[in-house]
């Protein structure tokens, strides 16, 4: 007698769905929310990047750890309301954790991930706080979101020739294509229905080839580590570092912009 057949969890792609609607979610919540919720979000998920840099650049548990408190102290410094919040103060902090890290460790790469992890978080925070945060954030996060997607679609549908195979296989120079142009229609969405600056619309194409660029950066960290993800915390998608590697380039650029002092025709 053929014994039953086990029944079957759901796919890869539906798993990946299903994961990306909660993330996508949990962060339209802290974004609304802002304020603390926010600055308590963006830590969390610090932590978790900085340890997974720490596990690709090979370090030791104990070594792990101690980059982690390191960068625990400027992002407990940028809380809204109780600490000096992002500014030049926690920049400074930050240069000072990456030195501490250096010296105590003799590990340069694992003292850039305080950068790496740092910067971006302390450029959302600041956007943030700004009195259109709300658009200015979401712009910063869904544009990165809409490339990933319009590169997939475009480079599953379309393919043709790969933009590096010895970094990241899949990556097409149709996807790149698609996923500029996602993003861009998507800032010129927000530009004519919400008023998004103008400043902000039309550099939206590069920033979205810095976010690809930062998906090709992670690939190459983790072909260098021989690994597939960067962690193991999302089911269907790897690791923190590997859903926010485009942001990483993303948001210090993104900041910049909004902090641009404004022309009158923007």
């Amino acid at each position: 007698m053929t014994p039953p057949a086990e029944p079957r969890g759901p796919s890869n792609l539906t798993l990946r769905i299903i994961v990306g609607i909660a993330l996508v979610a949990v962060a339209l919540t802290g974004v609304l929310l802002g304020g603390i919720v926010f600055w308590l979000l963006c830590v969390v998920l610090g932590i978790v990047m900085m340890g997974e840099w720490a596990g690709l650049q090979s370090a030791p548990h104990e070594t792990k750890r101690l980059a982690q408190y390191a960068l625990s102290v400027p992002l407990a410094i940028m809380a809204p309301g109780i600490g000096a919040g992002a500014g030049f103060l926690t920049l400074g902090l930050l240069i000072g954790a990456a030195f501490f890290v250096v010296i105590v460790t003799g590990r340069r790469g694992l003292a850039q991930g305080i950068f790496y992890v740092g910067l971006p978080i302390m450029a959302l925070l600041v956007i943030r706080r700004q009195d259109a945060g709300i658009l200015f954030t979401l712009w910063a996060l869904a544009l990165v979101w809409a490339c990933d997607i319009g590169a997939y679609a475009a480079g599953r549908v379309i393919g043709g020739a790969k933009i590096a195979p010895a970094i990241s296989p899949n990556k097409t120079w149709a996807g790149l294509v698609g996923g500029v142009l996602a993003a861009s229609l998507f800032a010129a969405f927000l530009h004519y229905r919400y008023g998004l600056p103008l400043r902000m619309t039309l550099a939206t194409p590069v920033l979205a080839v810095l976010a690809q660029g930062g998906d090709f950066y992670e690939s190459w960290l983790k072909r260098r580590a021989g690994v597939k993800d960067s962690g193991t915390l999302l089911p269907g998608h790897g690791g923190v570092l590997d859903r926010l590697d485009g942001l990483v380039p993303v948001a210090p650029v993104a900041a910049l912009l909004v902090l641009l002092p404004k022309v009158y025709w923007w």
